[in-house]
């Protein structure tokens, strides 16, 4: 049989899988997170006709004769260069902007992901819309170990904080120089205790013959009078306390139970200039028990938490994979890829770190499916077919003649 009537098979069948790759890159135009796929062709081992000759005896060298069979697919690779954004407004769809991949457990198995159209399921787990749990670090009181192994990222709404006792408060602003004898200016705030029972704690100022005066109340147990000194540029140099560290501060320690747990009342931001009164309580840094009501993520992948009580705290932070050999990762479906002997090891770390691009919240990346590109391909691989499979009909010719020599 005629070698161009096998070769013009095997050229049928490239081309087949090359509009096999296309049309697939074409169907996926719209999947989240979709990288396209190339083929690339090889030739198939060339029959030897006749072999080089080398040059002896004043004659020259000759050149190998072959014949090639046919051609081959060589690869099909896959581009993972970066998808547009399309904006979702959803907190829990996120874009990888840069280089890496979401980590996934799905059935035991750990699988990467560039879709990052996740949800939450019924447990509070973070999951892809197939349900394979999404990858990253608890916090523990607001701080992630990024050090410690990865597990499943839970945000259950309604996830209750502890209170958190005041111990500090800050009191700035000033207080007139000439203000009259037995002038009061008193300030209020409400504290917490470490139950998150609310204590509203009065501070009162009283101009004496010698001078401003300072003390603390929570309405049951006053503490005594302390002189509030100022020097000659109206900036305050008294009282003084010492702090955990050995630090000497402008403030005083209010502790009506001598326990060792009061609160601490920075005075540092203190003047006394002629004119009005602007003393005020700036802060305090207690807060009751609260309940989780939204979140964030930050583009270091941080959730950080909203609560009832206004503040905001770190619940978990996401993990992002990389590889040596992203191109090498197998397509395991659902938008997954798995690791294979040639990818390389997965490097799991924080978004924004060394390798690893940022996040995104409210967008998704799209597919990277060129579309002028793809039905270019198209074109291409239909002509490709159309000559293969006119050689296919010229080789039936010839043997059609070759036939009709018996007659």
């Amino acid at each position: 049989m005629l070698r161009s009537l096998f070769s013009g098979i095997s050229g049928l069948r490239a081309h087949q899988q090359m509009m096999d790759v296309t049309s697939n890159n074409i169907a996926n135009v719209n999947t989240v997170g979709f990288k396209s796929s190339q083929t690339v062709f090889q030739d198939t081992l060339s029959q030897m006709m006749r072999a080089a000759g080398a040059p002896q005896q004043g004659q020259g060298g000759t050149n190998p004769a072959q014949v090639g069979l046919g051609v081959r697919l060589g690869a099909i690779n896959t581009s993972f260069v970066q998808g547009s954004a399309q904006t979702t407004g959803r907190a829990t769809d996120v874009m990888i902007s840069g280089d890496g991949f979401f980590v996934v457990n799905s059935v035991n198995e750990q699988l990467y992901t560039r879709a990052g159209a996740f949800n939450f399921d019924a447990e509070g787990k973070l999951v892809t819309p197939t349900g394979a749990a999404v990858q990253g670090w608890p916090a523990v009181n607001g701080v992630v170990n990024t050090n410690a192994p990865i597990g499943d990222i839970r945000l259950p709404m309604g996830t209750l904080i502890a209170p958190r006792a005041t111990n500090t408060m800050v009191i700035a602003g000033n207080v007139p120089a000439n203000a009259p004898v037995n002038t009061t200016i008193p300030r209020s705030i409400q504290t917490y205790d470490v139950q998150g029972n609310t204590v509203t704690l009065t501070t009162t100022f009283e101009r004496t013959a010698a001078g401003w005066e300072v003390s603390v109340s929570d309405g049951t147990t006053p503490s005594a009078p302390v002189s509030v000194t100022f020097g000659p540029d109206g900036l305050v140099t008294g009282p003084t306390y010492t702090d955990s560290e050995g630090n000497t501060k402008v403030g005083l320690v209010y502790d009506p139970d001598s326990d060792g747990n009061g609160v601490t009342v920075d005075l540092a931001g203190l003047t006394e200039y002629t004119g009005d009164t602007t003393v005020n309580v700036l802060s305090q840094n207690g807060a009751p028990a609260a309940t989780l009501q939204s979140f964030t993520i930050n583009p270091d992948g941080q959730l950080v938490g909203i609560f009832s009580n206004g503040n905001k705290q770190t619940v978990a932070q996401l993990a992002l994979a990389n590889f040596n050999n992203p191109p090498g990762l197998e397509k395991a479906g659902d938008s997954l890829y798995r690791f294979t002997v040639n990818s390389g090891l997965a490097q799991v770390g924080a978004p924004g770190t060394v390798g690893l691009g940022t996040l995104q919240s409210g967008a998704v990346e799209m597919s990277n499916v060129d579309l002028a590109q793809e039905f270019t391909n198209l074109i291409v691989a239909q002509r490709g077919f159309q000559a293969n499979s006119k050689v296919i009909s010229t080789s039936d010719e010839v043997l059609q003649e070759l036939v009709n020599l018996k007659r």
